[in-house]
């Protein structure tokens, strides 16, 4: 045992003898017993022209330790890291790039030994990833053990859904059948209603017409006699007809259908309905007329009288009289130019009129009774399309591929976001992924859910999302979706390869593939 453990370093430091550049694997081709043939099969050279810096193979095998054929390749041996194939033109060129720094023999440059260094980080790297993978496939067992509870619970309501269902379209149907009982006696009553309210209106209307042609005709009626003349019609010049301002006396017969008057009936009947929209009523006296000029006299006949007094009173009367006679016409005038609009004394109906009154209280029972049948009804209805609308969301999810164990289900009903300069990049699983401005703005759809698209072996490495908003003058956009294995849920980064094609990449547990079985530590090896 002893001398096996003093026997190790020297078994360590053997290392099979072969030309510079050349790697262990291809050192059976590099024999210095016998010429050496191109690995191309080109030509075959005496031993010592290998590596004598002068390139006779075509494909450059027989320099591998120096620079002279351009398309030759020199091997880095790299002990403690891993192993480099670089191009033979590096050799010698005053860069270090294997990290043992063999590739450098003979440019005057010394190239420190970084391998041992790279290959501890390499090591610490693995480590980590192989944590990582460690414990996110530990997480994806209890992700896929979720589900399985999950989608027996889902689909335990789901035949709990479909079994209520019946029973409430059962009710649903009751309801509608007492909803359209109950409105039937309510449509009577309100239809009833709305008649009668429609009578009294039109009752109402013709009340008020039959009022106005009275007014008209008393207006016109000047000498109180019972019929409207053609000299009485004259005297309201707004009936005219040939537009000269004026209504001629041939007009006025024309209005009263030929005939040289008209009577209230007649008036009422035929002539009120010609002239209505034309017609500007007089305003009314209110207060009791004024007395007249010669009664007003009758006090000053008391006074004693004067040898000219009376000629000179009857002569300041008569300019009073046809002052105020002036003034009246002119006030007339006044009046027609600043009331175009028919003036009636009988006030149009209220705005309370127009109004369809209260239901009574019959009609009112029925219009409660109904809306409560109308309500039970629509609420029903409404729990119905709820209840329709969960038995196909949960159809949908049950039926899902969520991946080979439905790892991925937990996705279903979350998103997650990616904040970057300009941007706000929102993933939601299975529905769509969007982009909005981090300033403001609409967010742009980058596509809705499409279906699984990793290569053959490993479908479910990737996702598309298609049929996005379109781009301008481009195609529609689009997603692609890469699933990495990591410890939690986020969305690492989001590019834009092509133009209105992104690429994103989402770590999750869930893409975490079983880790190799753990290689025993090294001092699990105590028998060394």
């Amino acid at each position: 045992m002893l001398l096996l453990v003093l026997l190790l370093p020297v078994c360590w430091a053997v290392e099979v003898k072969r030309p510079r550049g050349v790697s262990l694997s291809n050192h059976h081709f590099y024999d210095e017993s016998k010429p050496f043939t191109c690995l191309d099969g080109s030509a075959t050279i005496p031993f010592d022209q290998v590596n004598d810096d002068y390139c006779d193979c075509k494909d450059g095998s027989d320099e591998p330790g120096t620079a002279a054929c351009p398309n030759g390749s020199f091997h880095c041996t790299n002990t403690g890291y891993k192993s480099l194939y670089i191009s033979s033109r590096w050799v010698n060129d005053g860069v270090c790039d294997c990290c043992d720094g063999t590739d450098e023999y003979n440019s005057g440059i010394i190239c420190e030994n970084t391998c041992k260094e790279k290959g501890r980080k390499e090591r610490e790297t693995l480590q980590q990833m192989a944590e990582v993978t460690r414990e996110g496939f530990r997480l994806k067992k209890i992700l896929i053990e979720d589900w399985k509870k999950a989608r027996e619970e889902k689909q335990q309501k789901l035949t709990e859904l479909q079994a209520g269902k019946k029973s409430l379209e059962d009710q649903v149907e009751m309801l509608r059948m007492v909803k359209e009982e109950a409105e039937k006696p309510e449509k009577e009553a309100k239809e009833q209603h709305q008649k009668l309210w429609e009578e009294q209106q039109a009752a109402a209307k013709a009340k008020r017409e039959q009022e106005l042609a009275a007014n008209a005709f008393q207006e016109l009626d000047d000498n109180m006699d019972g019929v409207v003349s053609v000299a009485e019609l004259q005297t309201h010049p707004e009936l005219d007809t040939d537009g000269d301002g004026a209504l001629s006396e041939g007009e006025a017969q024309t209005l009263l259908g030929g005939d040289t008057q008209m009577d209230p009936t007649a008036f009422h009947d035929r002539f009120w309905v010609a002239i209505r929209d034309k017609y500007q009523f007089e305003v009314l006296p209110t207060t009791p007329p004024a007395p007249s000029a010669p009664e007003l006299m009758e006090p000053k006949e008391e006074q004693p009288p004067g040898p000219s007094q009376p000629m000179e009173e009857e002569e300041e009367e008569e300019e009073e009289e046809e002052g105020e006679t002036d003034e009246e016409e002119e006030e007339e005038e006044e009046d027609l130019q600043e009331a175009p609009a028919p003036l009636a004394p009988p006030q149009p109906a209220s705005p309370t009129e127009d109004k369809m009154p209260p239901y009574d209280e019959q009609t009112q029972a029925f219009i409660d009774a109904a809306q409560e049948a109308r309500n039970k009804f629509e609420e029903a209805e409404r729990s119905l399309k709820d209840m329709e609308e969960s038995i196909r969301n949960l159809e949908q999810e049950i039926s899902f591929d969520f991946g080979p164990s439905g790892e991925f289900a937990y996705l279903y009903s979350q998103c997650y976001e990616l904040s970057t300069n300009e941007y706000i990049y929102r993933l939601c699983p299975f529905k769509l992924v969007s982009q909005k401005p981090k300033l403001g703005g609409s967010p742009t759809n980058l596509g809705t859910w499409g279906s699984w698209a990793g290569p053959e072996h490993d479908k479910f490495s990737a996702m598309k999302y298609e049929q996005g908003t379109g781009c301008w003058q481009g195609p529609n956009r689009s997603t692609t979706v890469r699933l990495l294995c990591g410890k939690e849920t986020v969305v690492t980064s989001t590019t834009e390869p092509s133009r209105c094609e992104y690429l994103m990449e989402l770590m999750t547990p869930a893409a975490c593939q079983e880790p190799p079985p753990e290689t025993p530590a090294d001092s699990d090896h105590d028998e060394l």
